[in-house]
């Protein structure tokens, strides 16, 4: 019998579904810290060395939890115990009612009907207002201290995580997801992350107020009832 060849591009099994309609959810017991995202944004993107579109935050760094260093830190979190070091990465989640673009004066922020938050850097006047108002640290400003920017006292032109959205379009995963080795970094729609993360036995550590947030009171009500 000859094994049947997939038809479509390979996805990393954090994949699940790709473009119009996409979520980007860490999974942070699966999260190890290897900084493979970052090196894959980096590399993808050509950023410079300053400019990262993804930081991965460690809390509580060299504790171990309860249940050993990498298990049940959103269980232990939820039941108000110390679940350990938790590396958790940090990008724009492109928010179902994204603060960054309810405080943008300019309109340089705008939520797309496809669902990615995108950033026309003709219209961005470096106020920060976003870096101000994002409760993940999105915003990034690789250029506040450069050229004009410094001159005239601004922030520079904004830069954060586009989700790949060409490689979206194409039909692949953002490059963050399909090269972290640990599938840490779930893409698909919120019903197939909340899933995933059930099968997991993982939870979604974020709180009510920031769940609401990335995804909306609707569609966080899948996470809710996977609890």
């Amino acid at each position: 019998m000859t094994q049947q060849e997939p038809s479509g591009p390979m996805l990393s099994q954090g994949v699940m579904s790709t473009g119009e309609g996409m979520r980007i959810f860490p999974d942070v017991e699966a999260c190890i810290d290897c900084g493979g995202c970052v090196v894959a944004c980096k590399r993808t993107w050509d950023r410079e060395v300053q400019n990262q579109r993804i930081d991965i935050t460690t809390m509580a760094e060299g504790t171990a939890g309860p249940q050993g260093e990498n298990a049940s830190k959103t269980d232990r979190l939820v039941a108000g115990e110390n679940p350990g070091e938790t590396s958790l990465p940090m990008q724009c989640y492109h928010c179902e009612n994204a603060p960054c673009v309810s405080v943008c004066p300019t309109n340089a922020l705008q939520k797309e009907d496809d669902g990615f938050v995108t950033v026309t850097e003709d219209l961005c006047v470096g106020c920060q207002y976003c870096l101000s108002a994002c409760p993940f640290g999105a915003p990034q400003f690789p250029d506040s201290n450069d050229g004009t920017a410094q001159i005239f006292g601004t922030g520079g032109i904004m830069d954060k995580c586009t989700g790949c959205r060409p490689r979206q379009e194409a039909g692949k995963g953002p490059a963050c997801a399909e090269e972290c080795a640990t599938n840490a970094i779930l893409v698909g729609s919120a019903g197939e992350i909340a899933d995933e993360l059930e099968k997991r036995g993982s939870g979604s550590f974020f709180n009510d107020e920031a769940m609401e947030i990335i995804f909306g009171a609707d569609d966080a009500q899948h996470f809710q009832d996977n609890e």
